[in-house]
């Protein structure tokens, strides 16, 4: 249709808006009342549930939360593990995946044939908890550490596609002025693989903040504990929610005074407690998104597709 687009493109593109409307209610409003439920007042909220915003609005549970803390230390152990994992892993994939796509790696087959059958085969938890019991590791921080040293031979055949995407003249002029291979990779592979291994960098930190169970099978110590472990052990059962009001009501002048105060009320729940709990680690995640979402498309591409 000329000057205009026809009434089929239009009916094409109104329905995908609608869809697109539909699936982000979808997938935002189940946050969105999470976030307004753990802001509401406990007592209120078994009433009824809230829609949109809280009836009765208080920061009592957010408050307790904070405050706790075996909550601080875990935030404490999952900050740092995800730190330290997601940068060491992902320089050392990257290493690795340098290597891998060079030519004349010698014994390049036998690395593929081990990396490939790694996707598909593990030797199961039980194998895994007697090597980590006989590294040391067990209930140890360094449990969370060196075993995520590496991102795994997915994330090495994404970077691999995208080194072999890089002109092969650049690698030899750097060469020829007598650049070593770790100069090379320093400074010309890794900045022009920066949408990569944000890409990547993304996708392992959120892998590492939301695992639990490496404190479930290796540690047992609760000074090790990790924040989504906690918060399974909050969903898991009520008693745990109570525990932490009964701390800090030890513990904690304030929180002890917030909470003499809100049982007349009735503020503070158990289940407003875990839903502060579940909003508060999500925090973090969904901060540091914004800032690598640029990367994404860019990254995944030059990732999928040579040249």
């Amino acid at each position: 249709m000329v000057g205009g687009k026809s009434l089929g493109e239009r009916a094409f593109n109104i329905s995908n808006i609608l869809i697109m409307i539909v699936l982000m209610f979808l997938t935002i409003y189940p946050f969105w009342y999470a976030v307004i439920s753990s802001l509401n007042g406990g007592a209120d909220l078994i009433r009824g549930p809230v829609f949109f915003w809280p009836r009765q609005f208080t920061w009592a549970s957010w408050q307790t939360v904070l405050a706790d803390r075996g909550m601080l230390l875990a935030t404490w152990i999952t900050v740092s593990r995800t730190v330290i994992v997601t940068s060491v892993s992902i320089l050392y994939t990257a290493l690795f995946a340098y290597a891998f796509s060079r030519p004349y790696l010698k014994g390049k087959k036998w690395y593929a044939v081990i990396g490939f059958t790694s996707m598909y085969f593990s030797g199961g938890l039980i194998p895994s908890f007697m090597l980590i019991n006989w590294l040391g590791l067990y209930d140890s921080y360094w449990v969370y550490i060196i075993p995520s040293l590496f991102a795994g031979f997915f994330n090495v055949i994404i970077l691999n596609a995208n080194y072999k995407g890089i002109p092969d003249s650049l690698f030899e002029s750097a060469k020829m002025d007598g650049a070593s291979e770790f100069r090379i990779f320093l400074q010309i592979v890794v900045p022009l693989s920066k949408p990569v291994l944000a890409a990547l960098s993304v996708f392992a930190a959120v892998g590492v903040w939301n695992d639990y169970g490496t404190t479930l099978y290796f540690t047992q110590s609760n000074s090790l504990q990790t924040l989504q472990y906690v918060i399974l052990r909050l969903l898991q059962t009520s008693s745990a929610a109570e525990q932490m009001q009964n701390t800090l009501s030890v513990t904690n002048m304030r929180v002890a005074e917030l909470l003499n105060s809100a049982k007349g009320s009735g503020l503070v729940t158990a289940q407003t407690i875990e839903l502060s709990a579940m909003v508060i680690a999500s925090i973090p995640m969904i901060i540091m998104y914004p800032f690598a979402q640029r990367y994404f498309a860019k990254g995944v591409l030059l990732g999928s597709v040579k040249g």
